[in-house]
C-alpha cells in the first residue's frame, strides 16, 4: 500500500520559506528528505557522513561542496551524490538564495558528525 505524506509550510515551522525536513521510518519510501533554502552565505551544514548515500538536488544559488578530498562546486540543476561512509558537508556561496533538495537513502536520518 502506498504511504502518502503532505508536509504543509506550517508544519515545517517555515511558512515563509520552503525549509524543513521528512522521514518516513513506517513508510515504503526507504527515503528521508531534507529541504534547504536560505540567503545567508556561508549557511550550511559541518562534515559528517551516513551509512547510506545521499543525493543533493541543488534548485537554485550557488553551492561549495565537500566529499571525501574533494571540492565540488554546484549551482542550480546539478546532482551530487555523497556515496556511504564519505565524509561531506556544504556551505552556501551566495549571492542568489541556495535552494536544495537532500535525499537521504535510508527512511530515518543516521548521521555522524565529525
Amino acid at each position: 500500500m502506498a504511504t502518502i505524506s503532505k508536509t504543509s509550510k506550517e508544519r515545517r515551522g517555515f511558512p515563509d520559506r520552503w525549509h524543513g525536513e521528512w522521514q518516513d521510518p513506517q513508510g515504503d519510501s526507504n527515503v528521508s528528505i531534507i529541504f534547504n533554502q536560505t540567503d545567508e552565505i556561508g549557511y550550511g551544514v559541518k562534515l559528517h557522513r551516513h551509512p547510506y548515500a545521499e543525493t543533493f538536488i541543488v534548485r537554485g544559488g550557488h553551492v561549495r561542496f565537500t566529499m571525501g578530498d574533494k571540492i565540488i562546486l554546484a549551482s542550480a540543476g546539478d546532482i551530487l551524490v555523497a556515496p556511504a561512509n564519505v565524509p561531506h558537508s556544504f556551505e552556501n556561496l551566495g549571492p542568489d538564495p541556495l535552494e536544495m533538495i537532500d535525499i537521504h537513502a535510508s527512511p530515518t536520518f543516521q548521521t555522524e558528525w565529525l
